[in-house]
């Protein structure tokens, strides 16, 4: 009696969907990005307006040590690099997801407008108080979140014919963020001068005298949704074949990137909520992710690794290189506008236009 060959098991279409694995290069690229992070956040506790020795450092987070030390260790400098490693965190992130699923080097909050609606709702929020309405009735990041989503939600609106993807979102995300920037610039000529002057420093994106109470909510929101983006990487991944071959997986392309845009907005705006607009770090964490990790997707963590090292090692120059503290916005924008011409230039040299 022949025996009958084994059965194979069955592989049901989601179970052929591409997964991330662990590539060397992207491990040996996240764990050098860490490991720089982790140098620069050391250097930035340690400089201030009298220098910490590494010593003195150590004993100063355990708590020991001169009082004034610590007190400068743990609640100056230490919530100021943790909103700055979680501020760029959250945008690195948020730009590597949109860029991935819009499949455009372009696509960032700021470019796509995210960002601008963010603004406009705290500033609106700022402006009622200042005009005598109720203050403290929606909290600054309860705002930002509103006020990003529905700039997500109209922009979807307005390129629903573009499948959110090509260039028909992204010009549609600069067009509204140029109209909502020019609301932004009306609601501060209606407030008084100490709340305009106020608001437009945080327009600028700046960590200066940032404190525990806006680092809290921005390290529970993002400590609630890098997982789900984390377990929503396979369906990124995925998402750069064309939609009919991601049907044949099992996955419902329309519904994998609405959910991995709604993880993009919420994350920018959580940190522009209590940076302000930094601008071009998400635009340049995504891009700098991909190029170390040479993959066609960008990695999550990367990309949040390199938003983080960015905003933490421009936030430090700004506070130390100047006898003056600078908004940390204004250097990212320095390197961030001309990594931008870069890509426009790339962009168009590669189509081959004259």
């Amino acid at each position: 009696m022949i025996a009958a060959p084994p059965r194979r098991p069955v592989r049901t279409a989601r179970s052929l969907l591409p997964r991330p694995r662990p590539r060397r290069r992207v491990v040996v690229a996240v764990l050098g990005t860490l490991l720089f992070l982790a140098l620069v956040a050391a250097t930035a506790l340690s400089l201030g307006d009298e220098p910490t020795t590494p010593a003195a450092l150590w004993a100063a987070l355990q708590g020991h040590g001169p009082e004034n030390t610590v007190y400068a260790v743990l609640e100056v400098r230490l919530p100021r690099v943790v909103l700055a490693v979680v501020v760029g965190a959250a945008f690195g992130v948020s730009g590597g997801l949109s860029q991935s699923v819009l499949r455009n080097p372009l696509a960032s909050p700021d470019v796509l407008g995210i960002s601008a609606g963010a603004s406009v709702a705290v500033v609106a929020v700022i402006a009622i108080g200042s005009l005598g309405g109720p203050v403290g009735v929606v909290p600054v990041p309860v705002a930002a979140l509103a006020g990003g989503l529905a700039a997500a939600a109209l922009i979807a609106l307005l390129a629903r014919d573009g499948a959110l993807r090509g260039r028909r979102i992204l010009l549609v995300g600069i067009a509204l963020s140029a109209a909502l920037t020019a609301l932004t610039q009306f609601l501060l000529t209606r407030i008084d001068v100490y709340d305009a002057q106020r608001s437009a420093a945080w327009l600028t994106g700046s960590l200066n005298a940032r404190g525990w109470g806006e680092a809290v909510p921005v390290v529970v929101g993002v400590a609630l949704l890098l997982p789900a983006a984390l377990v929503l990487a396979h369906t990124n991944r995925a998402l750069l074949f064309e939609d009919d071959v991601v049907a044949g997986w099992g996955v419902r392309p329309g519904a994998a990137r609405a959910a991995l845009l709604v993880i993009a907005v919420l994350l920018a705006a959580l940190a522009t909520s209590a940076a302000g607009p930094v601008a071009f770090v998400a635009l340049v964490s995504g891009q700098v992710a991909r190029r170390l990790a040479a993959v066609p997707d960008i990695p999550p963590v990367l990309a949040g690794a390199a938003g983080a090292a960015l905003v933490l090692v421009a936030d430090t120059v700004a506070r130390t290189a100047l006898p003056f503290q600078l908004p940390v916005g204004v250097l990212t924008a320095l390197v961030g506008a001309p990594y931008l011409l870069y890509l426009l230039q790339r962009r168009r040299s590669t189509r081959g236009t004259p």
